[in-house]
């Protein structure tokens, strides 16, 4: 992953640096492991410890220095280490173990970190929604579908609903965890036929693993599913970006990204204040799902295992932790910093569609009245369209209808129009979806 969106934090977890220690811990480990059975000398392994390299520069530098004789990592990174350490203890490294035994391993532990670092960013992203969520959960705002005018709603509802949809989003990525929190030191097809069970056992105990059966690799479904977590997380923060992008059009107004002092947002055009974090949470999203789809084709593989996985995997395991964990930060910067504008969300709620968006309650009135809802909808579906379409008020045109005067009666037309137009009747049950949010954990 470029620079750009690698956040310091997720980007130590899959430097070279990070995972050939991780490769050291594994066979170090191992080494222990077969002291405590009793199947080499106890100060072999103690030397192998204390003589372990230092995983520095040097290290990583020697190690790709002499792939490119073995055209092999892990049998590159063997070589080193055993040099390193000196015969005859460093010649216990590997023993028994075949490379993805330690590579897959070793992937389990990277990849068990950043999920905790992904349920962080989630949890700060889910609190920081709740918190917008309650703070506008009165604002009203115009409810949209197709992009069209609807009916009343709140933005303190649209928040909350994207919260709880965030927090579906943080229950994966704690699911998905635990299903990659798993190792196997089990030898080439997976049979231990070369390495005892305690091995594993003590491997996995010690980096908080959990050891699984497995062919010469573990099963690819649970790092499609780590995957499909990160796709997931990233495409409700796309909902929410996507939200606020059509919320900051001009025509719209009603919030906007944060702008802060010295910003630039067009190079041309000083007026400018572009959804620039939204649109490079948008564009984000496209990557996150990208990656899921290679990693449902990395499931199936030849046999016991082929490495068809392999050169997939060194792309968008480390680049779809960084682009979850960079969205979820930003996203939650994003929404904290978000300039709402109350008084644009009524105006255009009361005054754009002329008050349309109460038709349903005046067919309901109607219906009540004793119409059938068919012939209710054809003169509400009228009288909206002359509203429309003259750029007038829909309750002024309701008013002067002889159809909906003597249905309604002219004594109780004012009480029904007035029942059917009342903005805080239309919103009075919207606090549902708020109330929904104190059932969420932390």
């Amino acid at each position: 992953m470029i620079e750009r969106y690698s956040l310091p934090e997720m980007a130590a977890l899959f430097s070279d640096g990070a995972r050939l220690a991780l490769w050291l811990d594994v066979e170090l480990l191992a080494v222990e492991a077969w002291a405590g059975l009793g199947a080499i000398p106890a100060e072999h392994a103690r030397s192998c410890r204390e003589r372990a390299p230092r995983v520095d520069a040097d290290f990583v530098r020697a190690v790709a220095e002499r792939e490119l004789v073995t055209d092999h990592d892990v049998a590159a990174f063997v070589d080193v280490t055993q040099a390193r350490i000196g015969p005859p203890e460093g010649n216990w490294i590997h023993h028994g173990l075949t490379s993805s035994d330690v590579v897959d391993t070793a992937l389990s532990a990277s990849l068990k970190a950043a999920a905790g670092l992904l349920v962080e960013a989630s949890s700060d992203f889910v609190r920081a929604l709740r918190h917008r969520a309650v703070e506008q959960a009165d604002t009203p705002m115009v409810g949209r579908t197709h992009g069209m005018h609807a009916e009343p709603t709140t933005f303190g509802n649209v928040l909350a609903l994207f919260c709880l949809q965030a927090a579906r989003d943080r229950d994966r990525l704690r699911r998905a965890a635990e299903q990659i929190s798993v190792g196997k030191l089990s030898g080439a097809v997976g049979t231990y036929s070369n390495v005892d069970p305690y091995v594993e056992e003590h491997v996995c105990a010690a980096l908080g693993l959990r050891p699984v059966p497995a062919t010469q690799v573990i099963s690819r479904d649970r790092h499609a599913e780590y995957l499909y977590a990160c796709a997931a997380a990233g495409t409700t923060v796309e909902a929410v970006a996507l939200e606020v992008r059509h919320l900051q059009r001009s025509e719209v107004g009603e919030a906007a990204e944060p702008f802060r002092e010295g910003q630039k947002g067009s190079s041309a055009m000083p007026h400018k204040r572009n959804p620039i974090t939204a649109e490079r949470l948008t564009g984000l999203a496209r990557l996150l799902r990208g990656y899921l789809l290679s990693g449902f084709e990395d499931v199936a593989l030849w046999h016991e295992r082929d490495i068809s996985h392999s050169s997939v995997e060194r792309v968008i395991l480390p680049d779809a932790s960084l682009v979850a964990y960079y969205s979820l930060r930003r996203a939650a910067r994003l929404v904290d910093g978000l300039v709402v504008r109350p008084d644009r969300m009524l105006e255009n709620l009361t005054e754009l569609s002329h008050g349309l968006v109460f038709s349903q309650p005046v067919l309901l009135a109607l219906v009540r009245a004793g119409l059938s809802r068919d012939s209710a909808y054809r003169i509400v579906q009228r009288d909206a369209g002359i509203a429309h379409e003259e750029r007038v008020s829909f309750r002024s045109v309701l008013e002067k209808d002889a159809d909906v005067v003597a249905l309604l009666g002219p004594s109780k037309l004012s009480g029904a129009l007035d029942e059917a137009f009342d903005l805080t009747r239309s919103l009075a049950r919207a606090r549902r979806t708020i109330d929904a949010l104190e059932e969420i954990a932390e």
